[in-house]
Parts: structure tokens; C-alpha cells; sequence
């Protein structure tokens, strides 16, 4: 049967069309395979990384029982009162994070540094982080410590967190120290749950290695040493976006909206150090002497430094603050 051109010209087109498809199919599974490979690379990588620094993670401190599971407490000095340092959100590991302060504290307190669940080498918890679960699983840690009177010491959102303490153990609570600590009035912003689930998966498919590179320098300078700046890098990668900081997230601003009406015990000793030059400094003075209007001895210290200012101003931190305790004890001499 003679074929005619046309029909030649048909059979030829049609066989280039399906060499190109060949080709075209042949590159997409390449790239999907490219892209699973490197999804299993970034997978492996994170997990084997994770368990080579697991075996180099030094334990420090203490553990205490607490709901069931165990609570990391770090404690230093024997002086007659008690300082408790409550962590800022997201420190990986308070208890090295806060050894400037430490150091500069335990000549004179005995200072307890507290790791909540989800931080340092506390285990994590199935609880919500709500201020009322954290506030009351931190206060059974002192108990079972058999610490019943102290001084409260917090940064950053445990302003908020501590708050809620010392209306809730005003008994309990001798004076409170905010450094650089969270207001009611100038809450933080509302994550949607998209975004913390997407965060979720970056975290379980162990890209957040890979995409979260830990800024070691912000020690650079400071009175760490190299074992110490090692270890807060380890647990900066093991507790990064964890269940306990993630929900932490989701509850933050329900945290901050039921301490709007909160305000500190009149009688109750209370001094604030802040930044001078905080990015909201219009209103971050303004909200932390309006914390301390009607209060009996209350004073704002401003600080020439970063956010986490106990890093690098713990001597002056220490001094201001015995001084001002001193003041209070004169005052109440008969």
C-alpha cells in the first residue's frame, strides 16, 4: 500500500512529538528525583546531625518532678534570699544562657535558673502553654525544691508570665526584676495557624537546619566560654521550634489580652531594667513606669544595651539592683 506524503509527514511529526515527551518526562522525573533525593539529604542530615549532638550535650543543674515529668533547675550560691531567673521565650537553654547574671548573683543570692518545659533540658509537655499552666508548673518545681520564698527575676515574656505569678503566690514573692520584660499593652503579633504549621513541617523535615543558621557571634565578646557557647549551640538546634515554643506561639496573644487588667501588688517591691533605645521606645518607658505608678517602691533602670541585656550589663544589673533592695530594708528600719 503506497503511503502518501502527507501521511509520511504525519508519521514523521508524530514521532518527533513523542521523542520530545520521552525527553520532557525523562527531565521531570529527574527533577523529582533530584528533589527527592535532596529532601531525604536534608532529612538524614538533620537526624544524624541531631544524634551526634545529642552525644555531645553536657547535663547541668538539676531535674525536679513536675506534673508527671522532669523539669530542668540550675541552681548556684548560698546567700539567705533567693533569686529565680525566669527565660525569655525561645532561649534554648536559660540556665547557660543566664550564667553572666549567675556569676555576677550567687556572691550574694541564692539564684535558681528555671527551664520550663520545652526549654534547656526540661522535658516538653502535651499542656497548653497558657500563662496558668506555665506559672503553675514552674511554682511546683520551686515547691518540690522546698522553696518557698523569693525573688522573681524575669526576661522578656515571662514579664507577663511573672505577672500572673505574684498575684497568684503574693505570699510567695518578695520583689520582682524585669529585664527587658514584656508588657501587657504592647502585645506581640497574632500568628495564623497556617504559619505555625508550616512551621511544623520545616521543623520535622529538618530544613529548619538547614534554613535557621544560630547567630554564636551575639556571644562573641562576652563572658562565655567556648564549652558554654557550644553547649547553648547544641540545644539551640535540638529545642528550635519544638511542640512546647510552637504552642507557646499559638498562645501568646491570648497570654498577653488576659494580663491587659493585671497589675503588681502595691506593697510589692518592683524594678524594671530596660533598653533605652527599644524599637517601641515611645511606648516601652511609658508602659513600664505606668506598671509602677502605684506602686510602693517601684523604679525603671534604662540600659545602653540589646534586648537581652543580662548578657552583657549582668554586673550593672547586680549592682543596681542590691542597691535598690537596700533601699527598701533602710526605708522599713523603724
Amino acid at each position: 500500500m503506497k503511503v502518501t506524503q502527507q501521511e509520511d509527514k504525519k508519521t514523521r511529526s508524530g514521532t518527533r512529538t513523542s521523542k520530545v515527551l520521552k525527553i520532557l518526562l525523562k527531565i521531570i522525573g529527574a527533577i523529582l528525583a533530584a528533589i527527592v533525593l535532596f529532601l531525604a539529604i536534608v532529612y538524614s542530615t538533620d537526624k544524624i546531625s541531631s544524634h551526634s549532638e545529642q552525644k555531645r550535650l553536657e547535663p547541668y543543674g538539676q531535674t525536679v518532678a513536675v506534673d508527671g515529668k522532669s523539669m530542668n533547675v540550675f541552681i548556684q550560691g548560698k546567700g539567705e534570699e533567693t533569686v529565680v531567673l525566669l527565660p525569655g521565650f525561645g532561649t534554648a537553654a536559660p540556665a547557660l544562657d543566664f550564667k553572666p547574671l549567675i556569676e555576677e548573683l550567687s556572691p550574694f543570692y541564692k539564684v535558681v535558673a528555671v527551664e520550663p518545659f520545652g526549654y534547656g533540658l526540661s522535658d516538653g509537655t502535651g499542656k497548653e502553654r497558657t500563662t496558668e499552666n506555665i506559672v503553675s508548673e514552674i511554682h511546683e518545681a520551686l515547691q518540690s525544691l522546698q522553696i518557698d520564698k523569693y525573688i522573681l527575676m524575669a526576661h522578656s515574656i515571662s514579664g507577663i508570665y511573672g505577672l500572673h505569678y505574684v498575684n497568684k503566690y503574693p505570699n510567695e514573692v518578695s520583689a520582682f526584676v524585669g529585664l527587658d520584660s514584656s508588657v501587657p499593652a504592647l502585645s506581640e503579633k497574632r500568628f495564623s495557624s497556617s504559619e505555625i504549621e508550616t512551621v511544623k513541617l520545616l521543623k520535622k523535615s529538618g530544613f529548619t537546619r538547614l534554613l535557621t543558621k544560630p547567630d554564636m557571634g551575639v556571644y562573641v565578646d562576652l563572658p562565655y566560654d567556648n564549652q558554654t557557647i557550644e553547649q547553648i549551640k547544641i540545644l539551640m538546634y535540638k529545642n528550635m521550634y519544638n511542640p512546647n515554643q510552637l504552642n507557646e506561639i499559638e498562645n501568646m496573644h491570648a497570654n498577653f489580652t488576659r494580663a491587659e487588667n493585671s497589675t503588681f501588688p502595691t506593697n510589692l517591691p518592683v524594678i524594671f531594667f530596660i533598653q533605652a533605645n527599644h524599637p517601641a521606645a515611645d511606648r516601652w518607658i511609658p508602659e513600664h513606669e505606668k506598671q509602677i505608678k502605684d506602686s510602693v517602691h517601684g523604679k525603671v533602670v534604662l540600659l545602653e544595651a540589646e534586648h537581652y541585656l543580662y548578657r552583657s550589663h549582668s554586673k550593672e544589673i547586680t549592682e543596681n539592683f542590691r542597691k535598690f533592695m537596700k533601699e527598701i530594708k533602710e526605708v522599713k528600719l523603724p
